[in-house]
């Protein structure tokens, strides 16, 4: 391949991760119209029109995506051969992309900042939206450099690290009727409730446990995201199972009752995931170390905190957590 072409693929690389002409030239730390220039010699030299604008962005066509798919993996090699040590935070100017829920944003994305301005302050940190189901389509399309999100099984080419299996409490209104006595699984299932299902799916691991104990729910209401959660529990009368790290930020306003749910409800192991394709890549080795450290601080000192709000509260529960 002569010099000329692998230049252009290192650019169309970056316009394929962009999916932008000015992103990947700020990636590439080239000005826009010198990107623009090479993909007009692209177009030419490949007889293909590569890239359709699409409002702000730009779609790639069936021959880019076809291209990038042959050629990704070896532009990565080729890179890491070159330079496999190149990071560093106080010089390195980059964008990490990740696929995560509004709960993970809500719990990492303060503590990244601080970090990021402290020390690596030509770091960007983009979050995209997150549901279970696309972790392997936007980890293989390089579309992020990292998701954060449930793991259940193993996916081909998709490496993982387990960050926590995930726990949750029962949360209702103040002085909403079941508070009046003891919660039993009967009494918890006669309620409506609200489901954050990040898919639209209103089925969850808590209807798995209530089959098993013979008993069905009525999910009289879903959202899609965790912080639209609390507001409508707070002004209805229905019941939701939630994350006990997240009721961590509403203990002090004191208008919610946070209990043990009275069945058993399956865990679910929350890890991040990447591609291997980038499992030498120094800036997000760099990055997933602070990720699992704020992780690991912020969330073992919430539980606790909650545990301790509900174990002084006077409604009880059959079950406690495991």
């Amino acid at each position: 391949m002569r010099t000329q072409e692998l230049k252009l693929l290192v650019i169309f690389d970056a316009i394929m991760i962009e999916k932008s002409v000015t992103c990947a030239a700020r990636r590439l730390s080239m000005t826009q119209p010198a990107v623009s220039n090479a993909v007009a010699r692209m177009r030419v030299l490949w007889k293909d029109e590569l890239f359709i604008p699409d409002g702000r962005r730009i779609q790639p066509t069936t021959y880019a995506n076809t291209l990038w798919e042959n050629v990704r993996d070896s532009l990565r090699n080729i890179d890491e051969v070159m330079a496999p040590n190149r990071f560093e935070p106080h010089t390195a100017n980059r964008t990490f992309r990740i696929a995560l829920p509004d709960i993970a944003v809500d719990a990492l994305w303060p503590d990244l900042r601080k970090l990021f301005e402290k020390e690596a302050k030509g770091l960007n940190l983009h979050a995209v939206p997150y549901t279970i189901g696309c972790t392997k389509p936007i980890l293989d399309a390089a579309e992020v450099d990292l998701v954060i999100g449930q793991s259940n099984r193993s996916l081909e080419n998709i490496c993982t690290d387990h960050l926590f299996d995930t726990s949750y409490v029962c949360v209702m209104r103040k002085n909403h009727p079941l508070t009046k006595g003891r919660l039993t699984p009967r009494g918890f299932a006669s309620a409506e409730h609200l489901l954050v299902s990040l898919s639209g799916d209103p089925s969850s691991p808590t209807d798995q446990a209530l089959e098993q104990l013979g008993l069905r729910r009525r999910v009289a209401c879903t959202v899609t995201s965790f912080s639209s959660a609390v507001p409508i529990i707070r002004e209805s009368n229905l019941v939701a199972i939630l994350p006990t790290d997240l009721m961590h930020a509403h203990l002090a306003h004191d208008e919610l009752t946070i209990v043990y749910p009275p069945l058993n409800i399956p865990h679910s192991s929350i890890s991040m995931l990447w591609h291997k394709r980038q499992s030498n890549d120094k800036g997000l080795i760099w990055l997933r170390e602070h990720i699992r450290r704020i992780i690991i601080e912020r969330r073992t000192l919430q539980i606790e905190k909650v545990k301790k709000f509900i174990d002084s509260q006077a409604v009880t529960t059959q079950c406690r957590p495991t």
